[in-house]
């Protein structure tokens, strides 16, 4: 059991190690081409990792069967909190304490991270880990 739950530990790391790249490059597309401040940046971003996060962790890493619109509203519920909390704190240490907003983005992305893996591990996926067709065909 230890063994599973470090394997599905490293999965996430994974895919969200990927959903970061995707954040860190559409944030870097968009502060240096478009020149936005901080916050609409760091927002569009993060909607964008977060899509390719869900996705991804749902079926491979918690294998869940779960109903996606109940699991996806969950998630959305997580995110009308962390996110509101992360671009207010973002933006005041990026645009008023005058913080590189590159550090600032990589300190709300490792939050997240920790964050998002026990919100989705002990509450979302919680009741619906290894439910999918894929956790069936791994025994």
């Amino acid at each position: 059991m230890r063994k599973k739950e470090l394997i599905r530990s490293l999965k996430f790391l994974c895919f969200s190690l990927s959903a970061g790249v995707i954040q860190i490059v559409t944030f870097t597309l968009l502060n240096e081409l478009v020149r936005w401040p901080y916050w609409p940046c760091y927002l569009i971003a993060l909607v964008l990792s977060v899509v390719w996060n869900f996705t991804l962790n749902r079926r491979y890493t918690f294998q869940s069967a779960n109903n996606v619109p109940k699991a996806m509203a969950q998630v959305f519920g997580f995110y009308c909190v962390f996110t509101p909390a992360s671009t207010v704190l973002g933006s005041y240490l990026a645009d008023t304490l005058l913080w590189n907003e590159y550090l600032v983005t990589i300190l709300n992305m490792v939050s997240n991270f920790v964050l998002e893996y026990l919100f989705d591990r002990l509450v979302v996926f919680r009741k619906s880990i290894d439910t999918n067709d894929r956790a069936g065909k791994q025994v």
